[in-house]
């Protein structure tokens, strides 16, 4: 038998239901990997105790042969934004240290409801601030893919961000599965850039209770997996109404993973001409062009399409989630939790507080989100970006009138060095140009690893479909992951 951290989650817990090893044996396994796996810097806080518990209990409820669940067992690594009862929950910033909340957050709550098993919390960009997890204070997450040739040969390589701890560990076969968060690409961008299946569902679909915020209007919970039936597996035990969470939508729950039928014979496919931009790499384009082909040999239609508000997305996201983001902020404060540095008076401690406990990249989004939001530009700036995110979700709803799901590239190029782009902002925020339209109206979409760069590195094709269409989206995504036959590893 190959070993337990090579199984998906789906295998493992088919192997758990026939007794072909304990819950306990599998966890034992993914601690020593966890162990071998240090330099990758991919956890922040590791809860083995706590994780030998739960797979025993797993292992107990087995034996008394109450019901399991396709979770039960399952070892699962937990983004550092969600708050865990008793763990360090910190966002990846020196701001929020020694912070060990007193409550559970939904999403892991429905996790350990479910039977999983937490092997701990990893790392991610400071407030999910970053697209290559290197703003984090606990530094840079290392992606566990080499390039084999090229300038980025023999270098350390970003696993993308924010979710990049998340990513870097589940490609690292150092946990089955692992949480995420997305608020303009940060689950599916490291899912592609590590050759996982990144997916986040709709705007909605995931409580948000109980996960720190970044921009509230954006931020969605979803899994990181290797498989489309693990990221479906994961999505069932996550997702569900939550009362506590006001922008949480009470939408009847499908069973994602049946969805996965391998038939889309009828189903169209929206190839939209606004995502041709001039200077992508010829590798991504080829590699959409062969996305396409693979989806009408399964007996899609194809559908050229229009989303003409597209190139306004980036620069809409980067006002309304900044602005957001200042808002959110500035509960910090060096009072309730958290790092505290004292002042002469109150305002100084707050001032020092919080310039010793933000990084760079937060500080400069707070800057930007508090001047948009000012007297005298919130008219010329947020309310001008608000309306040019309707005219996006207003070009996503007209076109689910000719298509049923849209086909992309996930990024415009492969994982890049650490180090690389840190000078440069904006050539940092164009690594989300792909993913940041749909997370601006709010709709489900899936990364899946469909092929290698020139230099050896993964690459993935990025589906969307309309509100609440998870289960097209499985169902496509299958297909594309099946074509694909994606086994590379790192």
């Amino acid at each position: 038998m190959s070993a337990l951290t090579d199984l998906t989650i789906a295998q493992a817990g088919d192997g758990l239901d026939k007794g072909e090893f304990t819950a306990r044996e599998l966890t034992d396994a993914y601690l020593s990997a966890m162990a071998d796996a240090q330099a990758l810097n991919a956890y922040t806080a590791e809860t083995p105790d706590r994780a030998c518990a739960m797979a025993d209990a797993s292992d107990a409820r087995r034996a008394k042969g109450a019901a399991a669940g396709p979770l039960d067992g399952i070892p699962l690594a937990i983004k550092d934004l969600f708050c865990t009862e008793g763990v360090l929950s910190t966002a990846g910033s020196h701001i929020l240290d020694g912070f060990e909340p007193r409550y559970e957050s939904t999403v892991t709550q429905n996790l350990w409801d479910a039977g999983a098993v937490m092997l701990g919390k990893v790392n991610m960009d400071e407030f999910a601030m970053g697209s290559a997890n290197i703003t984090s204070h606990y530094g840079p997450t290392i992606n566990p893919w080499k390039a084999k040739s090229g300038d980025a040969a023999g270098k350390d390589l970003v696993p993308g961000g924010s979710s990049g701890g998340s990513a870097a560990a589940v490609a690292a076969r150092i946990a089955a599965g692992a949480t995420g968060t997305d608020t303009g690409g940060s689950i599916r961008q490291p899912g592609a850039f590590c050759g996982i299946v990144g997916m986040k569902p709709t705007y909605g679909r995931c409580s948000r209770w109980g996960v720190i915020a970044f921009a509230s209007s954006l931020d969605q919970a979803g899994p990181l997996a290797r498989t489309v039936e693990d990221s479906a597996l994961m999505l069932q035990a996550m997702a569900g109404y939550d009362p506590k969470d006001s922008t949480s939508i009470d939408q009847p729950m499908p069973d994602f993973a049946a969805a996965l039928t391998g038939d889309i014979r009828g189903l169209r496919v929206g190839v939209p001409a606004e995502y041709r931009m001039d200077g992508t790499p010829p590798e991504i384009e080829a590699l959409w062009q062969q996305g396409i082909d693979w989806l009408r040999d399964a007996g899609a239609a194809i559908v050229d399409i229009s989303l003409p508000h597209t190139k306004y997305a980036l620069p809409a996201y980067y006002i309304v989630a900044p602005a957001e983001a200042s808002s959110n902020l500035a509960r910090y404060d060096g009072v309730r939790y958290g790092l505290r540095v004292e002042g002469e008076d109150l305002t100084d401690t707050y001032e020092r507080t919080r310039a010793a406990g933000f990084g760079a990249e937060v500080q400069r989004r707070i800057m930007i989100g508090t001047y948009v939001l000012s007297a005298g530009y919130y008219d010329a700036y947020y309310l001008k970006a608000q309306r040019v995110r309707t005219r996006i979700a207003d070009d996503f709803r007209n076109a689910w009138d000719s298509c049923d799901v849209i086909l992309t590239p996930t990024t415009p190029s492969a994982a890049f060095a650490i180090g690389e782009k840190m000078d440069d902002p904006i050539a940092m925020y164009l690594n989300d140009i792909f993913t940041v339209p749909a997370s601006m109206a709010g709709l489900p979409a899936i990364s899946v690893p469909a092929g290698l760069s020139g230099d050896g590195l993964p690459l993935g094709l990025h589906l969307i479909a309309p509100a609440f269409g998870e289960e097209t989206l499985f169902r496509t995504a299958g297909v594309l992951e099946d074509a694909a036959a994606f086994d590379a590893r790192p």
